[in-house]
């Protein structure tokens, strides 16, 4: 998906405006898992073209904060999630992103350009705890493997260099 742009309602007029920040023009990459419905969502209920709206009202136009509320209000009742805000739907994915992505990634992925907005999104749990715990513990377990096979295979040349040298048998 390509950011090049945003649109806000100011005194009851809908204002374009390019990013806050040249990090805020981006390509964001969709996960495979939601390209199914986001295509049927893009067939029925956004703008037409690759500049298109992905978000319209009934009749095609954006939406304004007045009638979006009482559509948004509706669809949270429906899925019963009572209380979430339409900006939780950013705070919720750039949260799973952040599980694995690094703070740079983070940044690009949101259209931020200092580290500070991004930490928002990073936070710890106890899943990426025990998942931290377990990549150090992976990589002392492979540290000691190596470990163990260098002081084998350094044993085996001592065995071998102590070992006395194999007789020939003379010819009779």
């Amino acid at each position: 998906m390509k950011v090049r742009g945003s649109v806000g309602e100011v005194g009851g007029q809908l204002v374009e405006d390019p990013p806050n920040s040249t990090a805020g023009r981006r390509d964001v990459a969709i996960p495979e898992a939601i390209v199914p419905e986001l295509r049927a969502h893009l067939d029925e209920w956004s703008q037409d073209g690759a500049d298109g709206r992905v978000f319209v009202g009934p009749k095609g136009s954006t939406p304004r904060r007045g009638n979006f509320q009482a559509t948004w209000s509706k669809a949270v009742a429906n899925a019963e999630v009572p209380g979430l805000h339409f900006h939780d739907l950013r705070h919720t994915g750039n949260t799973l992103a952040a599980e694995g992505a690094s703070l740079r990634e983070l940044m690009a992925r949101m259209g931020h350009s200092s580290a500070r907005a991004a930490l928002i999104y990073q936070h710890a749990t106890k899943d990426r705890a025990r998942a931290i715990g377990a990549a150090i513990s992976a990589r002392i377990e492979a540290v000691r493997a190596e470990e163990e096979r260098h002081d084998r295979d350094t044993a085996t040349r001592s065995v071998r260099s102590k070992a006395p040298a194999p007789r020939r048998r003379k010819r009779p």
